[in-house]
């Protein structure tokens, strides 16, 4: 009997013996397949960190850039420069709807003014000019307000209303100009004001390395940029609208020239 249970004790602990190697052989493998795993999955990373540096990086759009720019320039003198372009294109673009609706078709208003003329008198060419809006109609108007009073009262209002109007014109023009002087001089301040910043720097670092004045210079650049770029815009517009000025003054003095002469005819018949 003795025997028989160190037999059967002798079996249980190799059998034990042998679980247990089994479970090494098997935690060994495990992990031995973690680590492979593991050194794929860092194979995987690398490559994939690899080709996403590869990758070209993605475009700004020109809103975006243009946003960087103004904050790395200093919302200081970049938001005075912002506003004198803002004020100038208001200005602007008020006068070039002004002169847009000062426009007339001149020929054809002296045609209607003539044809009034022959048909009903000064009274009727009245009616014509005050129903048709525009500049030339005002100085027309005041024309045959004076006709009563002779050929020279005439001449005179329509020269004295002349320069009244032209005035009304040019009205706005000088602010356009004030602001395209205006635009480049401040970013000249900011960039003198970015050099003195260069130089603090400079002098509290000891050092002239180009990373310890890059800020100061790089405010420097661009307000200058983004001031003459302002003062290039109204410019633009400035010019636009001098043209036009010119334009219409051209007209009205045509077109008094003519209307004076159909007044005079019709004064003598």
């Amino acid at each position: 009997m003795k025997k028989l249970i160190a037999f059967f004790s002798i079996i249980a602990l190799v059998t034990i013996s042998l679980s247990v190697n089994v479970y090494a052989q098997e935690g060994d493998t495990v992990q031995a397949q973690t680590a492979d795993t593991a050194v794929v999955q860092e194979d995987v990373a690398v490559e994939v960190a690899d080709v996403v540096a590869d990758e070209p990086e993605a475009t700004k759009t020109f809103h975006e850039v243009l946003k960087e720019k103004f904050i790395e320039g200093g919302p200081g003198f970049m938001g005075i420069v912002l506003l004198a372009l803002i004020f100038g294109l208001a200005i602007s673009i008020e006068r070039i709807l002004y002169l847009s609706m000062a426009s007339v078709n001149t020929k054809k208003l002296l045609k209607n003014i003539e044809s009034a003329l022959d048909s009903g008198g000064v009274n009727e060419a009245k009616e014509v000019v005050r129903d048709t809006r525009g500049p030339v109609a005002s100085i027309f108007s005041e024309g045959l307000n004076r006709y009563d009073d002779g050929m020279g009262e005439v001449e005179k209002a329509i020269v004295t209303y002349g320069s009244v109007v032209t005035g009304r014109l040019e009205s706005g023009v000088s602010w356009i100009s004030l602001f395209i002087s205006i635009a480049p001089m401040l970013g000249f301040m900011g960039t003198v004001i970015g050099m003195i910043q260069a130089f603090d720097d400079i002098a509290a670092a000891g050092d002239i390395s180009p990373t310890v004045v890059a800020d100061g210079i790089k405010v420097a650049l661009l307000t200058t940029v983004f001031g003459l770029i302002v003062a290039i815009i109204l410019q633009i517009f400035y010019n636009f609208i001098i043209s036009k000025i010119e334009s219409l003054v051209n007209d009205m003095e045509d077109s008094s020239i003519a209307f004076i002469d159909l007044l005079a005819k019709h004064a003598k018949k």
